[in-house]
């Protein structure tokens, strides 16, 4: 992806931006504010380590442990069956969507 991001992890996420994201397929995680801070404080003391974000599980993992994540079960669903991009589906289901436009009484 751009710049390297692949998900992101926070507290709480913005609308749109979480909305963008999940457009583009990058997971947005929230943790609980103790967890936020121990995952923080681990990259502080170790910028290099491994930060594992688990879509399915609703997983963090880092050296500071195992944390559970908020993630919405639709987007999350969405995430894990590569339905993420909207256009994609859409232009896949167009035969679809023209044989039911056409039984349409309007």
């Amino acid at each position: 992806m751009r710049f390297g991001f692949n998900a992101f992890i926070g507290g709480s996420f913005a609308e749109i931006f979480f909305g963008n994201c999940t457009a583009l397929g990058l997971p947005c995680v929230t943790l609980s504010p103790a967890d936020l801070s121990t995952v923080m404080d681990a990259i502080e003391l170790d910028s290099e380590q491994n930060v594992e974000i688990d879509v399915q599980s609703s997983k963090v993992r880092c050296r500071a442990g195992e944390f559970d994540a908020g993630i919405p079960a639709g987007t999350r669903k969405m995430l894990l069956e590569g339905s993420w991009d909207a256009t994609r589906v859409l232009l896949d289901a167009g035969d679809l969507i023209e044989q039911t436009a056409e039984r349409l009484p309007y």
